[in-house]
């Protein structure tokens, strides 16, 4: 009977403490993972990626492309909007949906 109970309590210890070692090991993974330098690769990776962005920016569209792909584009513009009757392709469509009124319906 003691032993039952002593069981009893070294399982709901070891639950516990198995909770709260997990939460603590998640909790310093992640200040572990903020508080270390970056791997020289991702760092570099990263500065690119920002750097890309910044010329992104300041070009108003793709960065390094020449007269040659905005005539291309302008060439795949044209011939999308021919195909599919016009309107503005650089953007997403608006889609606009009514509610069915369902108060009026014929008998």
């Amino acid at each position: 009977m003691i032993l039952n109970q002593i069981l009893r309590l070294s399982s709901i210890f070891r639950s516990a403490v198995s909770t709260h070692m997990r939460r603590n090991i998640g909790l310093s993974a992640v200040v572990f993972n903020k508080a270390k330098e970056l791997d020289p690769v991702q760092k570099l990776f990263l500065d690119k990626i920002r750097e890309y962005n910044t010329k992104s920016k300041q070009a108003g569209g793709p960065v390094d492309a020449g007269p040659e792909f905005q005539k291309e584009m302008n060439e795949s513009l044209a011939r999308l909007q021919r195909a599919y009757g016009g309107g503005d392709l650089t953007k997403f469509p608006e889609f606009k949906f009514e509610e069915p009124n369902f108060e009026d319906t014929p008998k």
